[in-house]
């Protein structure tokens, strides 16, 4: 289940588990953090307009305005006030919410830092799967992601690897994870965007983490809060120094 990182009478942080879905998604019945912050904090139940899956579920939001896939884990928002909620959400489409993310990709990234623009489609073929579209910045649907090269090391194996600090100038479906397979370097363990490559470093799911968030509260103030690396991260990363 999530921990709590922060609380305040306006909106709760989350560290979100890998693994853990962040809505239902009207397949399955499995626990989600919607249904947790419900149970735990039973004001978020009324924030965020409800929504209906294609299974005919009405999902609630639970105050959350952003999510993060299955495999993801890291830092989540809940507002707990629908004036937040508007708030932050405006943000979010802005761009004025700061997220960095943390990944261990395939391979050496040969430069030090980088930025990825491309639109994110969806193929038409099955399995359906999103995929990287290049693009100018300045069209509508651009999606775009910064990188720099934190680690490149190797694991036992001998097999390549780097270790990313991501900043996602957008926040498109599956952004990070199809940005990075589009430039040959597809994130560790990820089963969609890298179904050929065998799991290094220990990892059983994707090497993707939402490692902070910062954001302006309606007040001014600006706030940044981080979910620390979970343990996979750390046996990686100290086990396969570079």
């Amino acid at each position: 289940m999530p921990r709590t990182v922060a609380e305040t009478p306006e909106y709760i942080v989350l560290d979100k588990p890998a693994g853990l879905i962040v809505h239902s998604d009207g397949r399955t019945v499995e626990p989600s953090v919607a249904e947790w912050l419900a149970a735990q904090y039973p004001d978020t139940c009324a924030v965020g307009e409800p929504w209906v899956s294609p299974q005919g579920e009405v999902v609630r939001v639970c105050g959350l305005v952003h999510r993060l896939d299955r495999t993801t884990s890291g830092v989540l928002v809940a507002a707990r006030t629908a004036a937040l909620y508007t708030h932050l959400k405006h943000e979010f489409k802005a761009r004025r919410v700061e997220k960095v993310y943390r990944a261990i990709v395939h391979g050496h990234v040969q430069d030090e830092t980088g930025r990825i623009v491309a639109e994110i489609a969806r193929s038409s073929a099955a399995p359906k799967r999103w995929y990287a579209k290049p693009c100018d910045e300045s069209y509508v649907r651009a999606a775009i992601t910064e990188w720099r090269v934190l680690v490149r090391g190797e694991s036992r194996e001998g097999e390549p690897y780097s270790y990313l600090e991501l900043v996602p100038k957008t926040g498109r479906t599956h952004q990070i994870r199809v940005h990075l397979s589009s430039i040959g370097h597809p994130i560790v363990g990820d089963h969609l965007y890298a179904p050929e490559r065998a799991p290094i470093l220990g990892f059983t799911r994707s090497a993707l983490h939402a490692f902070s968030v910062a954001f302006v509260l309606p007040s001014g103030e600006r706030v940044l809060y981080e979910a620390p690396l979970p343990t996979d991260f750390h046996d990686a990363t100290l086990r396969s120094p570079a």
